[in-house]
């Protein structure tokens, strides 16, 4: 199957570089994308907004032929959900890689700009769950390969018009939050995650890592994926 991997924020395609390799022997053609607008200054990417990345995913989308996956780290759960909701009946299936698909009207959180971008904030900007699993060598080199995200992306809200969003299977791959903690989110059903609760085909599945699985467990994060295309 055609795989497009979206990337979280401050990333670009090459975060997917060591997921790959188990992706394409099973079979599979992953597709890692960088979006717009990151790493250019606020002259080339202030006008970029979450629109343009959904927009980006659904051209990507629309030059396969046949059913794809969307696979979406982090703020990318709002980005493969609005491509989802705007091709509905080319999504085979939808991956959240620790992230949860927001509901309409939803964005992803507020970061501080500087010079008009949105900055990678430092690692002790996260909580020592999401970071735990990463050693000072891979946290360094991450850090130096961040880049800007253009500085609407995190705040626009997303948009969705097509319920048929929720019929296509989905699995979250939990990683700094455990699966039990995920189930009793959906089970209270918060406004913010009323559309994981409204899924109709959702696994979720205990990775056993941080926020960052592509970077400290990726051949474990790749059969993951691999698993859940297969079912």
């Amino acid at each position: 199957m055609d795989i497009i991997l979206v990337p979280g924020l401050w990333l670009d395609a090459s975060s997917w570089d060591a997921v790959l390799p188990a992706l394409q022997k099973a079979g599979h053609r992953p597709r890692a994308l960088t979006m717009p607008g990151v790493g250019e200054p606020a002259s080339v990417s202030g006008d970029i907004g979450m629109a343009d990345w959904v927009d980006a995913v659904v051209a990507e989308i629309d030059g396969i032929e046949g059913p794809v996956a969307l696979v979406g780290h982090s703020g990318a759960g709002n980005v493969v959900y609005g491509a989802a909701d705007a091709r509905p009946d080319r999504v085979a299936h939808i991956v959240y890689v620790d992230t949860f698909p927001p509901a309409d009207g939803g964005s992803i959180w507020e970061f501080p700009i500087v010079d008009g971008v949105i900055p990678f904030p430092g690692w002790d900007s996260f909580d020592e769950p999401e970071i735990a699993d990463l050693d000072d060598d891979t946290r360094a080199r991450v850090a130096a390969g961040a880049k800007s995200v253009p500085r609407r992306v995190p705040t626009d809200p997303i948009h969705l018009t097509d319920e048929r969003r929720r019929g296509i299977p989905s699995t979250m791959l939990a990683g700094a939050m455990s699966a039990a903690d995920v189930r009793g989110i959906v089970e209270a059903a918060p406004p913010w995650a009323a559309e994981i609760g409204a899924a109709e085909k959702l696994e979720i599945v205990d990775l056993h890592t941080g926020h960052w699985p592509q970077f400290s467990q990726p051949e474990l994060l790749a059969a993951a994926i691999v698993t859940a295309l297969s079912d």
